[in-house]
């Protein structure tokens, strides 16, 4: 066998050129793989949303609606949508919506029972993210 020929000084082997490409498209790939799996936790966080609309009945004030809101707000592990400050009453009359992501059946229960007390609510829907109901 042949001993190799030595490199002519003009010329550069190439082989620390091909491992720094070959470890930057490893690196690329962890990269892109540490992002997918933040994209799905995000996902799947987002398909986990739960939440109850109430609706109100004709001609129901935003003082009423207002009335629900605060009487049931104490449910444990639910959480009341803001009003916004300029929201226009029609659109707080709408109904209101109780977030319920993180409450339990008997939290969603203790909330029906307390938006029932009130004549002007006339819809308790649950919902989720998935659009099949809660």
């Amino acid at each position: 066998m042949l001993p190799p020929l030595p490199a002519s000084p003009g010329r550069r082997s190439c082989r620390p050129a091909r491992r720094a490409r070959a470890g930057a498209a490893g690196l690329a790939a962890v990269g892109l793989a540490a992002l997918t799996l933040a994209g799905c936790a995000k996902f799947n966080e987002a398909l986990s949303q739960r939440w109850v609309d109430v609706s109100f009945r004709a001609g129901t004030t935003v003082a009423q609606v207002k009335q629900v809101r605060a009487a049931c707000a104490h449910v444990p592990n639910v959480t009341v949508q803001k009003i916004r400050q300029n929201q226009p009453a029609i659109d707080i009359t709408a109904g209101l919506r109780f977030n319920t992501t993180n409450a339990s059946d008997a939290n969603v229960a203790q909330l029906q029972m307390c938006v029932s007390k009130f004549p002007a609510a006339v819809g308790f829907d649950p919902q989720d993210a998935s659009d099949s109901g809660g």
